[in-house]
């Protein structure tokens, strides 16, 4: 089966909102073994709708539309399905309940306009939207299937969660998809590539595909088969086994695994503390850490370090350092991170210090020179990193490495 996406709406279109629920659904398809043929973004004009509609069903036998199910005069999808399909109107009695029901929750009325959610065209079947007021409606026509749900993402994904997908899997026989992603730092796409060439070479005998995923910091190995679902993944633990024996020292986690939730559980199981000065890094690492659910457990605080002064009154950089050695350099880092470790009271700390850009390298240091120290029960390492000119990304590239460094310190595997 191969699908298409069609996102209706003026606010797509110029930019004010982006269009995050056809990379959710197109995943969602993927895992269910339907193969997303094309996506494509319209306005709010009858005529174009109909247009992509036609378009689409000449490709794809299932499409699916999101946006344009409100109650307000803009909010012409349902008007344009129901023309499309010859389809006349009727009161759906369970959608009108569940929107009086919404109204009365807030100790208000349910209004004309919104009775209006609960007239569907009489050919489909509703979906029912658990988290909101407009249903979905999926039509059965002429051997394709298309499906409607509102725009709003969370709406759209408890829609094809308990309603599109269930009945995809009930009706139709999908293949069996799996993928496994493999996530690694510390090494480049390119590299990498090289690397890893004779066990990716292997993979075609297995039927097995390997996409590179890379974004700052990190580059993802998704490894994707189709079949019988027990030989798909035994060839995938097979092929997975070897490629950890063969790149161990990258390999940081699978599939949704967060880098700052790993450190996290590795603190946790030594009832270990963390705190962290950073300088280039601007708080982005107390950021990342600080994001996981729980860290108050582990994570003490931290100083954003910008200054020499800074440095010196709260981490206790020798000025002598700075002045024989540079902000910028691994004297100063490795007293940062035993600095913080020490104000803080921690077992493990992270450093920072480098030039972000654009402008304050030199022929010594040039743009995206970054030291990166992290010290613990036992002692402090520091590494220099070269990330780049561009400063954003040099940024969350020294915020990955460091964490990264930081659980290889913690695991003992940090050479």
């Amino acid at each position: 089966m191969e699908a298409e996406l069609i996102t209706i709406g003026d606010e797509i279109l110029i930019g004010q909102i982006v269009d995050t629920n056809s990379a959710w659904m197109g995943q969602q398809l993927n895992l269910a073994g339907i193969k997303v043929k094309q996506i494509t973004s319209v306005t709010d004009d009858p005529a174009h709708i109909v247009k992509a509609l036609d378009e689409a069903r000449n490709r794809a036998t299932l499409i699916l539309i999101t946006g344009g199910l409100g109650p307000t005069k803009d909010d012409l999808t349902k008007k344009t399905l129901a023309t499309y399909f010859g389809m006349g109107w009727r009161t759906d009695e369970a959608v009108l309940q569940h929107v009086t029901e919404i109204f009365a929750r807030f100790g208000r009325e349910i209004t004309p306009i919104n009775k209006l959610q609960a007239q569907v065209p009489d050919g489909c079947e509703v979906l029912h939207n658990e988290m909101g007021t407009a249903p979905g409606m999926w039509f059965d026509h002429n051997g394709c299937v298309f499906v409607s749900m509102p725009g709003v993402p969370f709406e759209m994904k408890s829609i094809m969660t308990t309603g599109v997908l269930p009945r995809l899997r009930s009706r139709f026989k999908l293949p069996f998809i799996f993928h496994k992603t493999i996530l690694t730092q510390g090494i480049g796409e390119s590299a990498l590539a090289e690397l890893i060439e004779s066990w990716e070479d292997s993979l075609a005998a297995l039927n097995i595909k390997l996409a590179y995923l890379p974004s700052p910091g990190i580059v993802r190995l998704r490894m994707t088969s189709s079949g019988e679902e027990e030989t798909v993944r035994k060839n995938i633990d097979a092929k997975l086994a070897e490629l950890q024996q063969q790149i161990p020292q990258y390999i940081y986690g699978y599939d949704d695994d967060v880098l700052a939730e790993i450190l996290g559980k590795l603190l946790l199981g030594k009832n270990a503390t963390l705190a962290v000065a950073e300088s280039c890094t601007g708080g982005l690492i107390a950021n990342q850490v600080t994001g996981i659910a729980g860290s108050s457990a582990y994570f003490i605080g931290g100083v954003v370090a910008y200054s020499n002064q800074v440095k010196m009154q709260l981490l206790g950089v020798k000025s002598e350092s700075l002045e024989k050695y540079g902000a910028v350099s691994e004297e100063v880092v490795r007293q940062m991170a035993e600095g913080i470790r020490r104000v803080m009271h921690t077992d493990y700390s992270i450093a920072t210090t480098g030039i972000a850009g654009p402008g304050g390298g030199s022929a010594e240091k040039p743009v995206g020179t970054i030291w990166i120290a992290v010290s613990g029960p036992n002692g402090t390492i520091a590494k220099k990193g070269q990330f780049g000119d561009k400063r954003h990304l040099n940024m969350q590239r020294a915020a990955t490495s460091a964490l990264n460094m930081l659980r290889k310190h913690v695991e003992g595997t940090l050479e």
